[in-house]
């Protein structure tokens, strides 16, 4: 993979992180069309780049991580099911990372879901100051983004919609919530990478490549946020659910064209 194709996956990855659309599935697209070959350092590239989306959410909103102590005990509570289970059935959400297929099929149930959203949950409890116990359930929700397609953010959203939260508050929680899960998911990558002679070499011999790559992530994702939030408060989700059924058949006529397309 060179530096123009660590851009263009640095930029999708931005793009997609925050929004309830797949960045699975749209990184599984864009490595098919650029020709880029799935090893060991593609797949720890686009952990990594997490990294500069988290620095996008943690300069947009800086002032709400210094408000008080009990907004990090709540992101904890929201954050610890999907550590949970995470530890416990990493083998098998692994495995399920290899299937293209439940990627493509789930983006496209996740999107008929978004069409129904404003309607189910068009009625937000008058109290929007959130419970340890709805941070907790939101966290639960955000456990079924462990099944690839199904996406974090579309996850934790409906779920924070689900417990009486406006879209705006949901979208926002959601955006949090990913600090902790995304910080966690890049440092057990690293640490996998640094335990390893040949990780420690990749990491070496392609700094320059993540740190462009984080920057990259970064400014796009700051852009994407900024977007997402006041579409998402004036329009709702419905065009994020037709958009996530286009992908997901874009994909499956891909696999059923014969395009060999791998899961990062």
């Amino acid at each position: 993979m060179g530096l123009f194709e660590a851009i263009i996956i640095a930029i999708v990855e931005g793009l997609t992180e925050f929004l309830p659309v797949s960045s699975t599935g749209h990184m599984i697209i864009t490595q098919g069309l650029l020709g880029v070959e799935t090893n060991e350092f593609v797949k720890a590239f686009t952990i990594i780049i997490q990294f500069g989306a988290i620095l996008s959410v943690l300069v947009l909103y800086w002032k709400r991580f210094f408000q008080s102590w009990t907004f990090y005990l709540k992101l904890l509570a929201g954050f610890i099911p999907a550590a949970v289970l995470g530890f416990l059935f990493s083998d098998k959400i692994d495995e399920l990372l290899e299937n293209v297929t439940v990627v493509a099929v789930m983006l496209v149930l996740g999107g008929v879901l978004m069409l129904f959203v404003d309607q189910w949950f068009n009625k937000p409890a008058e109290n929007q100051r959130l419970s340890y116990k709805n941070a907790f359930w939101i966290g639960c929700f955000q456990c079924i983004a462990m099944i690839p397609g199904v996406s974090r953010s579309m996850a934790t959203i409906v779920g924070g919609m689900q417990r009486g939260l406006t879209r705006k508050n949901a979208a926002e929680f959601s955006f949090f919530l990913a600090v902790p899960t995304m910080a966690a998911a890049t440092g057990y990558k690293l640490l996998k990478l640094l335990g390893s002679e040949s990780g420690l070499e990749l990491l070496k011999s392609n700094w320059d490549v993540l740190i462009i790559g984080n920057i990259v992530a970064f400014v796009v994702a700051l852009l994407a946020i900024k977007f997402f939030i006041g579409f998402v408060t004036k329009y709702g989700f419905r065009f994020f659910g037709w958009y996530r059924i286009g992908v997901g058949g874009l994909i499956l006529l891909f696999m059923a064209c014969g395009y060999e397309l791998t899961v990062l």
